[in-house]
């Protein structure tokens, strides 16, 4: 499944992605000062992140004996930072990821140029204590800027040790994530009584069912909005292999399907970010692109959905 949909994105990505993968080296930097990437606010503190950033689910879970992925997201990293970005997401349900996290940070040097959002499974509190205390060893980190609780499923669902984090530095900002539709209801009632400074969200052009309640809750909220599957876990470059991009993408300086689909979300003005797995350089120096530029106002962004819809 991970090789098909690798396949079909390399097929959709356009020759002035492949010809800015032949320079790397050279063109990152020139890439990170010549526009700069997109940031937005975040609403608790008014600090500004940028739009873009990375997930780490399935593609940073391999061993450490594999060198040539660890040298290969270790470009990612390089990449994501080069171009202007800071925002890494990951869990211990990840498997390796947060392991090979803490190894990437020591090869490249670049934990601080970072903003690390983990997460911790809800559970008894000396269970979520030790959970975070073991990602924090595997990571060689002391403190994170983000601490998530995962997958909220109860609608009286406390953040008070997370708030007790925040308070000893241990973390800067908290959130909650949810995952499954069934979910949506208590994940409701709780971003309205706790006000988390985040909310993460799977949200694409696939699935857009969180755009009709959740994520205008959560701004109301004041929370900061990730959204994570930009991509709908592979189905929108399943959709659109093969397909030319619309000539009115032109309006909004998209050359490829992830542009395409990364700024339909960056339109909505409650996103401050997405964060697709990114397993790639080159794919990296593409999706930054959709932090630059012109967005889709709602009239376009409506035309985009409208496009994808019929092929």
């Amino acid at each position: 499944m991970k090789a098909n949909i690798d396949l079909t994105r390399r097929e959709t990505l356009t020759l002035t992605a492949a010809a800015g993968l032949a320079a790397l080296a050279p063109s990152l930097p020139a890439f990170a000062q010549s526009g700069g990437i997109l940031a937005r606010k975040i609403p608790s503190s008014g600090e500004m992140l940028p739009v873009v950033g990375i997930g780490t689910a399935i593609i940073f879970d391999f061993d450490k004996s594999d060198q040539t992925k660890l040298n290969e997201r270790a470009e990612v990293i390089k990449a994501l930072v080069a171009g202007g970005g800071r925002l890494i997401d990951t869990a211990p349900s990840y498997g390796l990821a947060e392991d090979r996290l803490g190894d990437l940070f020591a090869m490249t040097g670049l934990r601080d140029r970072i903003f690390l959002a983990g997460k911790v499974r809800v559970a008894s509190r000396e269970d979520t204590i030790a959970e975070q205390k073991a990602s924090f060893a595997k990571m060689k980190i002391d403190r994170i800027d983000l601490m998530q609780l995962h997958n909220v499923r109860d609608a009286n669902q406390h953040l008070d040790l997370l708030r007790e984090w925040k308070k000893s530095n241990l973390c800067k900002y908290i959130g909650i994530t949810s995952s499954f539709d069934r979910d949506y209801h208590a994940v409701e009632q709780t971003l309205k009584r706790e006000k988390p400074d985040f909310f993460q969200i799977d949200y694409s052009m696939v699935d857009r069912n969180s755009e009709e309640r959740l994520i205008p809750t959560a701004a109301d909220s004041g929370c900061a909005i990730l959204t994570n599957l930009p991509f709908g876990r592979g189905k929108f470059f399943q959709k659109v292999a093969g397909k030319p991009l619309p000539d009115f993408a032109k309006e909004i300086e998209v050359t490829s399907w992830a542009q395409y689909a990364l700024k339909w979300l960056l339109g909505n003005p409650a996103i401050n970010g997405v964060i697709p797995g990114t397993d790639k350089p080159q794919y990296m120096v593409d999706n930054l692109k959709a932090g630059m530029g012109p967005l889709p106002d709602a009239a376009m962004r409506k035309r985009m959905v409208d496009h994808f819809e019929q092929l």
